[in-house]
């Protein structure tokens, strides 16, 4: 703070000659001489000029430097938030730059063509910029064409009497949302054509939860993010109230579901578990989130202590578990089993909005329900001992088992009682099976043993039965030439 002593003991003579370097002023040069005078003359002391009236007041002269993607860019984060900041606006369009004069300088050319407008100024002297009737139709173009809700128009409400301006405060929820949706875009973490707020989620009881801002980066491995700002002006117990809705309304069906499915749902409203999530209404709204689970939350507390986000995230663990814990799987190997299903949870970080404008959203400044530590936002939302390590355990636990069982098979095996080899697959089902086993002859032997009883007992069967086809011998004949014919040979 020595340096700020220093300048205000400065005379105005050494403060004019010494150069600003505030980033939202421009670096002062020494003025330009008039036609005629060269620069380092007195100017001339007849007469006064206009510019020397003090009472005369001038509107300082901005550079101009407002071009069609600039001015496009501000219209359209204002159609979206309706209200902003300079410095807000700045993370939100040109976070790339190293400070928001250049925005300030595009509004005041926006002004000019009475686009855009003051609204009101806050404690900490930021001016709050809101559309007029004209920039908000501008708007309209630029975001309906893209399927984008424009927010509504601010429009001109003064006091019949005092003449005030109404309706010109911003309330501070309404900063830290907007502060949190210029933080993330800044990290890379969404567009602002991607971010939407106030976004309402329909329960069966025609309750309405409106989540604060929505966002969609899939570039960043977000493709949705359901997001609530807290400045703790709500009990906590309020927030597991709204986990809760949100947990409801992931599990609902769309009302052209197939009725079958309907009924199901409405006899054994846990059947719903079983219906995969694309025939879900969610997904009508939000693309596949690229991770087991439904939609996944985030709780921003803003302007509070540490103390008090920590109370408030113990009663969010221990009130709302049954919404964002993962259950164990149904599988035949328990122990071998340590992975979680997170296919019915809702996944919720949480983080401060100090943390994100200190460190940046894209650090890890968010801590997941169930785990300790912070992390950054994909880690976070990411689940190591998901689904992935359940396909990876099944198998290595299966194999295993299959392992197991071959060993114990093999330890099993039936040993011929006269050659001593084992058994084979076949020769063993042949003697357990039980349309088999009455033909299988001698159990103990193995099969190349059996085939050799076999074919001792089908040459014996062939002998008997060649044996039994040959003709008889014939009986002592004392004569056996009689009868050969007439003629017999005389000796």
């Amino acid at each position: 703070m020595a340096s700020t002593a220093d300048e205000s003991e400065q005379t105005p003579e050494q403060a004019r000659k010494t150069p600003s370097v505030h980033p939202s002023i421009t670096p002062s040069a020494p003025r330009p001489a008039k036609p005629g005078v060269s620069a380092g003359q007195t100017g001339r002391a007849r007469g006064r000029r206009k510019s020397d009236n003090p009472h005369v007041q001038r509107r300082p002269q901005h550079r101009r430097t407002s071009t069609e993607p600039r001015r496009r860019e501000l219209l359209q984060a204002l159609g979206v938030f309706q209200r902003a900041t300079p410095d807000q606006l700045w993370k939100l369009t040109r976070p790339g730059n190293q400070h928001d004069k250049l925005v300030r300088d595009n509004l005041l050319d926006l002004e000019d063509h009475h686009l855009v407008r003051i609204e009101t100024v806050r404690d900490d002297q930021r001016q709050v910029w809101v559309l007029t009737k004209r920039g908000h139709g501008e708007a309209k173009k630029l975001l309906e064409p893209k399927g984008i809700r424009i927010s509504v128009l601010r429009k001109e409400k003064y006091d019949p009497v005092t003449g005030k301006l109404l309706g010109t405060s911003y309330d501070d929820h309404a900063a830290a949302v907007t502060s949190t949706a210029a933080e993330l875009h800044r990290a890379g973490i969404g567009h602002r054509l991607g971010f939407q707020t106030e976004i309402g989620h329909r329960l069966g009881s025609s309750f309405v939860q409106r989540a604060d801002l929505v966002v969609r980066a899939r570039e960043a491995r977000v493709p949705v993010m359901l997001l609530e700002i807290d400045r703790r002006t709500e009990d906590a117990h309020d927030l597991v109230v709204k986990l809760r809705r949100y947990w409801e309304w992931g599990r609902l069906l769309p009302k052209d579901a197939a009725k079958h499915t309907v009924d199901l749902v409405r006899s054994r409203p846990d059947a719903i578990e079983h219906v995969d999530h694309d025939k879900r209404l969610w997904r009508r709204f939000y693309p596949p989130t690229g991770r087991e689970g439904l939609v996944p939350v985030a709780f921003v507390f803003a302007d509070t202590t540490e103390a008090k986000v920590d109370n408030t995230v113990a009663v969010l663990e221990e009130a709302g578990r049954r919404y964002w814990a993962p259950r164990r799987y149904d599988t035949l190997y328990p122990k071998a089993v340590t992975a979680r299903d997170y296919r019915q949870a809702v996944p919720v970080v949480v983080t401060t909005l100090e943390q994100l404008q200190e460190h940046g959203a894209d650090a890890p400044v968010w801590r997941r329900l169930g785990r300790t530590g912070e992390q950054t936002l994909t880690a976070a939302l990411d689940n190591p001992d998901g689904h992935a390590l359940y396909r990876d355990q099944e198998a290595r636990a299966d194999a295993a088992d299959q392992q197991r069982r071959a060993a114990q098979r093999e330890a099993e095996r039936p040993v011929c009682r006269r050659c001593g080899r084992k058994f084979t697959d076949e020769r063993w089902e042949e003697i357990t099976v039980h349309r088999t086993a009455v033909r299988a002859g001698d159990k103990s032997v193995c099969g190349p043993c059996r085939a050799d009883d076999v074919a001792r007992e089908e040459a014996a069967a062939e002998a008997a039965r060649l044996q039994a086809a040959a003709p008889p011998e014939p009986l002592d004949d004392p004569e056996p030439d009689r009868g050969r014919g007439w003629f017999r040979r005389r000796t």
